[in-house]
């Protein structure tokens, strides 16, 4: 049958494009979960796309149609750490929120997945640019920007110095536990060291 003059024209339906399927947020997620237990499990190196999409329980596609390689994929989610960050203390106290930061970055570096992974993609990082900096980034922004909150209002409280030296008290404040976590990777913190270096570190910013 064909359209009468006046008859106003119905617009064409319009069609997805073949292979513009919707991304699953919770395959992508499955397989972010899965690269993390890839890299403990195996490390960067034997790491594959294959294993990832095992462990995820997908297919290859899935996670080709998400990251076109391994590296991509490492990259975005170690990226990624640094948006999400560590919640900022409000204690009130600068020892107090730098007890609190300390507790929650102890937990953190010292999960057992995390320990696995952070020296992996240390030792990666020495070879490959594009993963030092994004490690970089993450370690770094992550920590600092709460750091940066806490020196802050320390300094609003009037407890450090308005003009304090900030690269350095961030030094101060992330290095130490740092160190002992992950550079040596000390099996056991002693009984109240989270406590004593709040108070250390507390001081010690005090004196700049």
């Amino acid at each position: 049958m064909t359209t009468k003059p006046d008859e106003p024209q119905q617009p064409a339906r319009r069609r997805a494009p073949a292979g513009a399927a919707v991304l699953r947020q919770d395959v992508t997620e499955a397989i972010r979960a899965a690269v993390f237990e890839e890299l403990a499990a195996v490390g960067y190196a034997r790491m594959s796309i294959e294993g990832i999409a095992r462990r995820a329980g997908v297919g290859k596609t899935a996670v080709y149609r998400r990251w076109r390689s391994k590296l991509h994929l490492v990259l975005d989610i170690v990226s990624a750490l640094a948006v999400q960050g560590l919640p900022a203390p409000d204690t009130g106290s600068l020892e107090g929120d730098l007890r609190l930061l300390y507790e929650v970055t102890s937990r953190a570096l010292r999960h057992p997945v995390a320990s696995q992974i952070i020296p992996d993609l240390q030792a990666e990082a020495a070879r490959n640019p594009e993963i030092a900096d994004a490690l970089q980034k993450a370690l770094r922004e992550g920590q600092d920007g709460v750091a940066t909150g806490i020196v802050t209002a320390a300094a609003g409280r009037g407890e450090l110095r308005p003009d304090i030296d900030r690269d350095l008290a961030l030094d101060l404040i992330s290095g130490p536990l740092y160190w002992r976590s992950v550079v040596i990777r000390s099996p056991k913190l002693p009984k109240g060291y989270l406590g004593s270096l709040a108070r250390a570190t507390a001081q010690a910013l005090k004196a700049l």
